[in-house]
């Protein structure tokens, strides 16, 4: 495996990069090398995977650098569009690989189908009769997919939920039934639905009552991924500022979205932009993801902070994010979409657990490069940077007159459309 560091990467052309990766076998296919080059989604491909296919609408694809997570070295693929993301997730990694690296946990593969019934003449007598009738229950859910129990996996533990006890209104009392599935290394929404559904007639008759909804549920508490760093002070001073002011700013700056939902939605949309391009790039649903991980921000009444910064006695930055992470290596779009198989093969990563704390890891870091640049230079000066090149390649600009309007942009601190289109006029002049 190629290590993660690679100095002056970004300094290449693209085809220096891919040259670069070819050499250094990150693909152990030579065809999967070969997908960065061609059509990354055909659209015959495209056409059987969604309905009223008209084309398809490609995402710049870069790589997060410089990740160290339980003392393994990992190529990140990010499939995202807003500037400055790869760039400030590889640049906290490096800091985090100079202190140690990530380390990293999960809790498993287990996630959540969900029956709702209704209509039941005695909610209590219906659920103490489902649980009476667990363990049958969990071997007919297993029966109707035998495939996953003879990998490893299938239901195994039944729950039973009475909600809105004593509300008034007929649409409001219910049961709800948790059938817990360990998926192995699927994502899992189509093995699990097929489980629920199967169950709906046995619990239709069990408590008298009509079934409604049996679908998954994308809040996978019980598929959480951890990650974790400890940084020394001095790896995080930057121009005039000091590692411990850094540090300091750091952790107000949680403070502030801990306390504060309003600063809470920008700082977690924050964590997300590094979490969301490796689901993207991994072929995996960013929406379940995305949906889970609000939740789960919120699971104790108040809409809060996903990650928590602080220090510890010896003055150490300590950085820590736990999520729900429903994501696969296998099953879905994976199998089909081209560019999701490059992203596996560079990632290198043996089962859906390991993938879930990469993730966690790369959106850990993507936080602390925001916070990092808030509370010294202001998030403007790398961010509009990079965003300068885009303004001039929206102006018109091409070739090497991108980056000499990009530079003047800078310059003259006016990155917008307007004036880098005077620019351009100028240039061609």
């Amino acid at each position: 495996m190629i290590t993660s560091r690679i100095p002056g990467f970004y300094n290449m052309t693209v085809e220096e990069r891919r040259e670069l990766l070819a050499s250094k076998h990150v693909f152990d296919d030579e065809k999967k090398g070969h997908s960065l080059e061609q059509d990354a989604l055909p659209v015959t491909t495209a056409d059987n995977m969604i309905e009223n296919v008209i084309g398809t609408y490609p995402l710049p694809l870069g790589l997060g650098l410089n990740f160290l997570i339980n003392g393994k070295d990992y190529i990140v693929p990010m499939a995202i569009e807003e500037p400055s993301v790869v760039a400030s997730a590889s640049h906290i990694a490096k800091i985090v690989r100079n202190a140690g690296g990530f380390t990293t946990e999960a809790t498993g593969r287990v996630m959540i189908g969900q029956i709702q019934v209704v209509g039941c003449p005695d909610m209590e007598a219906a659920k103490k009769t489902l649980l009476a009738e667990k363990d049958a229950l969990i071997n007919d859910a297993n029966a109707a997919y035998p495939s996953l129990v003879a990998r490893g996996g299938g239901a195994e533990d039944l729950e039973v939920r009475l909600l809105n006890e004593n509300s008034d209104s007929k649409y409001g009392k219910m049961l709800v039934v948790h059938v817990y599935i360990n998926t192995c290394d699927a994502m899992g929404a189509n093995i699990i639905n097929t489980m629920v559904e199967s169950l709906a007639p046995t619990i239709e008759q069990l408590t008298k009552g009509k079934v409604f909804l049996r679908i998954l549920s994308n809040y996978a508490d019980r598929c959480l991924a951890k990650a974790k760093c400890v940084i020394p002070p001095e790896l995080l001073a930057t121009g005039d500022f000091t590692g411990e002011e850094v540090r300091d700013g750091v952790v107000h700056a949680y403070e502030f979205a801990a306390s504060d939902p309003y600063r809470a939605v920008t700082h977690n949309k924050g964590i997300m932009n590094g979490i969301d391009p490796i689901v993207i790039a991994t072929g995996n649903d960013w929406r379940a993801v995305e949906a889970g991980a609000h939740a789960y921000a919120a699971r104790h009444g108040k809409y809060s902070s996903m990650t928590t910064w602080s220090t510890d006695d010896t003055g150490n930055l300590i950085g820590e994010l736990e999520l729900p992470m429903s994501v696969g290596t296998v099953g879905g779009s994976i199998r089909v979409h081209p560019m999701a198989q490059v992203a596996h093969n560079m990632l290198n990563v043996e089962s859906a657990e390991e993938l879930a704390q990469v993730i966690v890891s790369v959106g850990l870091a993507q936080n602390l490069g925001a916070l990092k640049a808030l509370v010294t230079d202001g998030i403007q000066k790398g961010h509009m940077a990079l965003h300068s090149r885009s303004v001039a390649m929206a102006a018109g600009a091409t070739g090497e007159m991108i980056d000499i309007i990009a530079e003047q942009l800078i310059k003259q601190k006016e990155i917008r459309v307007g004036k880098a289109k005077e620019l351009v006029e100028e240039y061609i002049k």
